[in-house]
């Protein structure tokens, strides 16, 4: 009971409260200061600015408490902070973070919710408790004395001093050391505004690409039917399929088809969702990706050359780019939606109940999409149970021992993805056309692969294992007898390094004879002018950069050099 007494009487003394609050305040910035590579001025002034900023803030009142509650968007942006360190283990909170909060809906960020609590225990015992403490300091108009105070002022003063020198240290010590990315909160601050932005200007899509238009023509003879079917996975890494040499069975009916051509070097352009599945939607890039507010996707270059087109997608819209490329289509269904229930799961093979009744109209020239959920995460959700090839596939926690279950789970997801091309190119093979397939993934995914112990997706600094994606196409009999040129070219260019964001759109329009100003043809896989270019990663500001400068580390780099991946940039 003394000792109860004591800790109470030591929480409600106010000057406590002072500098308790003032290392709450500062703990993101201690922790980055751990996680960050940066150079040890960069680290003082991450540490001396902030907290001489701080210092001056709670300085303001005699009431500390309602200090704290004033700075309370610092509290919360220290709670995603520390959230994202747990779950990533480096980086500031990117604009990509703050677009995924209302890009991604209910049920995905349930899913991974089980997998946070750790991360959400340690933000509520550091962070609730003190505000409680502040709010009880402000009901009860405690104060602090006038002589602390002063003194406070002194020594926020000399430390904010000292702060502007640090800063100015670390900007001639490193001189690539920029204000806005390097010094938290003012970091994140500034990738809040450009989340803002980035909303506003998604929010005008409509009007501003409303006048777009691919000027798009078929090349290709009228007198033939001709379907084309453009399938983009889900969190689908090249290392776990069949296909591209990995050591279990998880492509057993692809491995056996005929007419398909593998491309074993490709990378994403993006490690999430929201930027990569646009990307290979509609041509832009990592070098023009800012032209998205004004273009449209190849729906439309499709229903331009007078093709009947469909999207099909088995994730729920989120007002997204995705979505306002699906909607372009003449058909269109996202079949997550056909239910009020929001923790309805449908498999991807319900998609191709659509895509049978897609071709049971007999367009003479369709133009098919498919979204799938391919191997989100939680992997044991993506397949139906009596489907599981590698067992135990339980438990699921995302936690590094559970690792081999985890793994068979994926793996799992890879099969069921497998049966959907399979029996996808089954159906197109008994329609009398000439046909095709494109496939691939939008990003990879991390599985306590290494001794860095990552896992998932959309990490703001990307790894060998979010970016290497599958990429495949298929060709029906009658397409490879009428497009031999097409086809000879996919083998010659199957073990060259490909750009999945590059070069996807330009080779599904190269596929379908479809010319357009905007197709080019030096990206497409199915041309002889395909020419390889250096390796960019889309950046959480929306710029291009080479591997060698997007942090990603040693471990990344013997992986792509063992799968002899290159033009990494410099």
């Amino acid at each position: 009971m003394k000792l109860f007494k004591t800790i109470q009487t030591w929480f409600e003394n106010q000057e406590h409260l002072f500098y308790l609050f003032l290392a709450i305040l500062m703990a993101p910035n201690l922790a980055l200061c751990v996680t960050e590579p940066m150079t040890p001025l960069a680290k003082v002034c991450n540490i001396l600015l902030p907290l001489g900023c701080y210092y001056v803030l709670m300085t303001l009142s005699r009431n500390c408490g309602k200090m704290l509650w004033f700075l309370f968007l610092f509290v919360f942006l220290g709670a995603f902070q520390i959230v994202l360190l747990y779950l990533f283990g480096q980086s500031i909170i990117a604009v990509d973070m703050f677009l995924n909060l209302v890009t991604t809906n209910s049920s995905e960020a349930l899913e991974l919710l089980d997998n946070l609590l750790p991360a959400i225990g340690i933000v509520l015992l550091l962070y609730v408790p003190a505000l409680v403490m502040a709010a009880i300091s402000v009901v009860r108009k405690r104060k602090l004395s006038t002589s602390f105070m002063h003194k406070q002022r002194r020594r926020a003063g000399a430390t904010l001093a000292i702060g502007f020198l640090s800063l100015l240290g670390a900007e001639l010590q490193g001189a690539d050391y920029e204000i806005t990315t390097e010094l938290y909160p003012l970091n994140v601050c500034y990738n809040a505004k450009l989340a803002v932005e980035r909303t506003a200007l998604t929010e005008h899509y409509h009007a501003s690409s409303r006048d777009f238009s691919y000027h798009a023509r078929a090349t290709h003879p009228q007198r033939r039917r001709e379907v084309y079917v453009m399938v983009i996975g889900e969190t689908s890494r090249a290392d776990n399929w069949q296909l591209f040499g990995y050591n279990r069975a998880t492509n057993p009916r692809l491995s056996e088809q005929s007419g398909l051509v593998t491309f074993p070097k490709t990378l994403s352009e993006s490690n999430t969702t929201h930027k990569s599945v646009p990307m290979l939607l509609s041509g832009v890039n990592a070098c023009d990706f800012d032209s998205i507010y004004y273009r449209k996707g190849i729906i439309t270059a499709f229903k331009e050359a007078g093709f009947h087109t469909a999207f099909f997608s088995n994730q729920r819209r989120n007002h997204s780019f995705i979505d306002f490329f699906g909607m372009e289509a003449d058909t269109y269904d996202f079949i997550k939606e056909d239910s009020a229930d929001t923790h309805y799961n449908p498999s991807d093979e319900e998609l191709l109940n659509l895509v049978t009744k897609e071709l049971d109209r007999g367009a003479e020239k369709e133009f098919i999409v498919l979204h799938a959920y391919g191997s989100h995460f939680n992997y044991h959700e993506r397949y139906p149970g009596d489907k599981a090839c590698f067992t135990p596939d339980y438990p699921t926690e995302a936690e590094p021992k559970n690792r081999p279950q985890l793994v068979n789970a994926y793996d799992n997801t890879i099969r069921q993805t497998d049966d959907l091309l399979a029996r996808l190119i089954l159906l197109l093979e008994t329609q009398e056309a000439d046909a095709a397939v494109a496939y691939t993934s939008d990003h990879g995914e991390d599985i306590f692969d290494d001794a860095r112990l990552l896992f998932l997706h959309a990490s703001p600094v990307p790894s060998y294992y979010q970016l290497h994606v599958p990429l495949l196409l298929w060709m029906s009999p009658g397409y490879r007898t009428n497009y031999p040129e097409h086809w000879q070219a996919a083998m010659a260019n199957r073990d060259k390094d490909i750009s999945s964001s590059h070069s996807f759109f330009h080779t599904v329009l190269d596929l379908a004879g479809i010319a357009t100003p905007y197709a080019n043809n030096s990206l497409s896989v199915v041309s002889t002018r395909y020419a390889m270019r250096p390796r960019v990663y889309l950046t959480d500001h929306n710029k291009p950069a080479p591997l060698t400068r997007v942090g990603m580390k040693k471990e990344d780099f013997e992986m792509l050099r063992k799968k002899g991946i290159g033009e990494w940039g410099e």
